[in-house]
């Protein structure tokens, strides 16, 4: 219902406009005040860049973190990465994440993240206190934000919004009556707008899509590739749980049996035993992955995705980031030969 709803087929949100009124009234509010100064805004002696959308759902920001990330690293930065870490229940925060980390405390795409990269990673609803437990922890050169486009108690010197391609704003309204956390007017004010999937509708939007790799068993780290992984039962508790069918199917694959769930969802092994026989393959995503290792059986997989974008995407993506870190590295730079 609420997915026809927001896609503007269902009349339905007619009844919710009063209330999508109010929420933009005050999200407008809360920017307004941060812009003039009369909330605080956390700056910090190195770069943040934040990876984030305007409507809920996902849109393909995790998988975006993965691939920045990586490149930085692959110029020799150290990168740390914060997330609100939604679903998580730290008995205290901010959290930094370890071999010890379970997506209970942390949330699921934060431990995603952090056991693909090996990079600091660290949780906290005030992404401003997660990033100062991150620099107290680590010497580092820049922030990433995987999400937080709208905690502007932040301060960021790039913002990067990714579109699903295919949903894009639906019917453009605020939430509850949409799916728009903000206006797309805010896209004017970003760096980068990123489209996951479908087609770019202006020159300034960037193209990207998401490439499966190799399946992998959850218990023994083998990699196999999905036509010799049969047959498979393909679950996925995603934003956008269809997207992930299609990747399979797209990857050679036909799953006999597809079983959609909710976004975050907590697993019990159960519920897989009752989906799965033993003659059959498991095939979830890396994100439902991350919080079934713990109990996982033999015939468990999961699909890791990567981002794709084009040599032209990635210069003009990386290279104002790089110029930024130098500017900082420079200023850092004369500051300690003053000192001195």
């Amino acid at each position: 219902m609420i997915t026809r709803i927001w896609s503007g087929t269902s009349r339905l949100y007619f009844l919710l406009l009063p209330f999508s009124l109010i929420y933009g009234l005050i999200t407008s509010i809360i920017r307004f005040s941060y812009r003039r100064g009369w909330f605080k805004v956390h700056r910090f002696p190195l770069p943040i860049v934040v990876i984030g959308n305007l409507t809920v759902g996902g849109n393909g920001k995790t998988p975006l973190v993965l691939w920045l990330v990586t490149q930085l690293q692959h110029h020799g930065f150290r990168v740390g990465v914060v997330s609100r870490g939604y679903g998580g229940r730290a008995v205290n925060y901010p959290l930094l994440l370890d071999e010890k980390t379970t997506s209970d405390q942390s949330g699921d795409e934060p431990l995603l993240i952090w056991q693909r990269l090996g990079s600091p990673v660290a949780v906290a609803p005030q992404r401003a206190k997660a990033v100062a437990a991150l620099l107290h922890a680590h010497n580092l050169d820049i922030v990433v934000s995987d999400d937080g486009l709208q905690h502007y108690a932040l301060g960021r010197d790039i913002e990067w919004v990714v579109i699903d391609g295919e949903y894009r704003f639906g019917n453009g309204w605020w939430l509850p009556a949409g799916p728009m956390r903000e206006r797309i007017s805010r896209l004017k004010t970003v760096q980068a707008v990123i489209i996951n999937g479908g087609e770019t509708q202006s020159n300034s939007e960037i193209s990207m899509h998401l490439s499966a790799g190799t399946a992998i068993n959850l218990l023994s780290g083998e990699r196999r590739s999905l036509v010799n992984l049969t047959p498979i039962v393909a679950i996925a508790g995603i934003g956008h749980p269809l997207r992930f069918f299609v990747t399979i199917r797209k990857s050679g694959a036909e799953p006999i049996r597809e079983v959609a769930f909710n976004d975050h969802q907590i697993y019990q092994k159960q519920m897989f035993d009752k989906l799965v026989s033993s003659e059959e393959q498991l095939l979830m995503t890396e994100k439902d992955a991350v919080k079934c290792r713990n109990f996982a059986r033999a015939n468990w997989w999961y699909l890791p995705v990567n981002a794709q974008l084009s040599h032209y995407a990635k210069e003009k993506l990386l290279t104002p980031i790089l110029q930024i870190i130098r500017k900082f590295q420079l200023l850092s730079d004369k500051k300690a030969n003053i000192q001195n």
